[in-house]
């Protein structure tokens, strides 16, 4: 019997965002088992004056592993949806899928910086640990009193 991998991702777009992201997470679904979604997140764009963002954590699971997850299911779904890169990291986009948690593992120290992306994931893992043992939820109500983001209805 295979391994199962389980993922936590972090969807977000600026460029017609509602559309986009319920896209992608029909994408998603063809490819990998979808376990859970967060709601949807405004936020304002980080290091750039472009549109708002909307983001989401989706939980998923798969018996493939990350290269394969990255590179054979999430940047073919960013490409078909029109993602175009830059060498402006914070220009406008179509959807950006990044693997922030694998099997446990981050893999995006950010998780624990950016409200945008904590208030998302702790949705799903509310208890999920910083290196310091403090519990994302809590990282995430910290966060909003810096930089607030505001929620939509679930996807």
């Amino acid at each position: 019997m295979a391994q199962i991998n389980w993922a936590c991702l972090l969807l977000g777009s600026n460029i017609y965002p509602q559309e986009n992201i319920a896209q992608a997470l029909v994408e998603l679904n063809k490819y990998l088992k979808i376990k859970g979604t967060s709601s949807s997140y405004w936020s304002k764009a980080v290091g750039s004056d472009g549109p708002d963002f909307i983001n989401a954590a989706v939980l998923i699971e798969s018996e493939k592993d990350l290269k394969f997850i990255e590179e054979k299911i999430l940047a073919p779904i960013e490409n078909k949806l029109g993602r175009i890169r830059t060498d402006d990291k914070n220009s406008p986009r179509t959807i950006d899928i990044d693997v922030i948690i694998y099997n446990d593992t981050l893999l995006d120290d950010s998780l624990f910086k950016y409200s945008h992306i904590a208030v998302p994931v702790a949705e799903l893992l509310p208890d999920y640990l910083s290196k310091e043992g403090e519990s994302l939820k809590s990282v995430a109500i910290s966060l909003m009193r810096e930089v607030p983001v505001w929620g939509k209805d679930s996807l």
